[in-house]
């Protein structure tokens, strides 16, 4: 039983950092993260709020998405990861439904789902990581 509990947070913690990662990723290196200012936050956005804010939540975004992403992936510094993650996620729904009304919270609810519940679950479970290695040393 404890070996499912410990596979089940590192899958969980591997596939949230995958998402986030390729997110990152596309916007930071596919897309570039001033495309992506231009063409999602200034069109959508800039009669609701200042260019400023959507300027460095446009980069917050990306870069959090990637690092965070990236580090959930190792297993370093995985509750700092989160944070940052939960944060992105509380942005995007503000900006999302700041738009349109929130209908849909596909884009959000997964991965809030399995933020929680690695924010919920005993570090100890999370066996296969870096953290891990580290903190027994």
């Amino acid at each position: 039983m404890n070996r499912n509990k410990e596979i089940a947070v590192l899958f969980s913690r591997l596939l949230l950092g995958v998402i986030f990662l390729m997110q990152g990723f596309g916007k930071v290196f596919t897309i570039g993260v001033s495309n992506v200012y231009e063409n999602f936050f200034l069109s959508k956005y800039q009669d609701l709020l200042p260019e400023f804010l959507l300027v460095s939540t446009a980069y917050y975004t990306s870069y959090v998405e990637l690092l965070a992403g990236l580090f959930l992936i190792l297993g370093l510094f995985r509750d700092y990861s989160l944070y940052g993650l939960a944060s992105v996620l509380i942005i995007v729904s503000f900006g999302h439904g700041l738009a349109d009304p929130i209908w849909d919270l596909s884009h959000v609810m997964y991965r809030s789902l399995i933020l929680v519940f690695l924010l919920m679950v005993p570090k100890e479970w999370d066996r296969y990581s870096l953290d891990h290695l580290m903190a027994k040393k």
